[in-house]
């Protein structure tokens, strides 16, 4: 049990070992969060790396393209040979006319697209023309059902995480003013993060905020972690003036 005035530092060995695996999996999961963000969105406008454009075509859409478009220059590129990508974006700029479907649709989606686009992958159907027509059409970025699906996911789920993230460093020694504002952060983050998805998909100014809300309950996170992981296996002296008024004990001294 652990009682109220117990410590990090001062936890049984059974408890340090359980709060180190489970910090050391959440923060290996955050860095992959952050590598899958950069390989989904990261390329929504079709160049390397995370930008304020990736997140405005994610959530507002690229409504000078279709999405269609928007995929087969960005994440899809290395999926076919630029010959058949430009076909197929020709295609949809033209209207997506299904005089042409079977002639010269068909063929390149059954060759390049549909061993992932198909009616088991969970993806969009690419076998049925009806499909590829909607996603030739302009692009408007996420729609509200998968807006609403992604959001309950996120504020149910990572809520557990900051929880049990926030429970342990709690038991951290740290400025009082300092970790109850830690503790929070990654709760508020994640509210704004969420919201500006929202945001974004009526108004695209306010894919800043997706920006923000990230990097704020990242930021935390890392601090919170970093700082329970230390001062459970760290020397007290290592750690101790840098996140305490109390200063190390000279071990010379009387």
């Amino acid at each position: 049990m652990i009682h109220q005035h117990t410590t990090l530092e001062r936890l049984p060995e059974a408890y340090k070992v359980l709060f180190t695996g489970f910090l050391l999996v959440i923060g290996i999961g955050l860095l992959m969060a952050g590598g899958q963000i950069m390989l989904t969105h990261g390329k929504a406008d079709g160049k390397p790396g995370l930008s304020i454009n990736d997140i405005i075509y994610s959530y507002y859409g690229n409504r000078t393209g279709s999405k269609l478009e928007t995929m087969l220059k960005g994440q899809m590129k290395p999926m076919a040979p630029d010959d058949v990508r430009f076909e197929l974006i020709e295609w949809a700029e033209d209207g997506a006319p299904m005089t042409e479907w079977s002639s010269k649709i068909k063929p390149r989606l059954d060759q390049y697209c549909v061993s992932c686009h198909n009616a088991d992958s969970g993806l969009p159907d690419f076998t049925k023309p009806e499909n590829v027509q909607k996603a030739a059409e302009i692009d408007r970025g996420a729609s509200i059902t998968s807006l609403t699906r992604v959001s309950h996911i996120h504020l149910f789920g990572i809520a557990f995480i900051f929880m049990f993230v926030g429970w342990i460093f709690g038991l951290a020694e740290f400025p009082r003013k300092w970790k109850l504002i830690l503790i929070a952060t990654p709760f508020a983050f994640l509210i704004i993060d969420v919201l500006s998805w929202w945001l974004t998909k009526f108004f695209s100014i306010f894919a800043w905020l997706t920006m923000i809300g990230g990097i704020g309950y990242s930021l935390a996170s890392t601090v919170m972690i970093l700082t329970s992981l230390a001062q459970m296996w760290l020397p007290r002296p290592q750690w101790l003036k840098y996140w305490t008024s109390e200063q190390p004990v000279s071990a010379d001294r009387p």
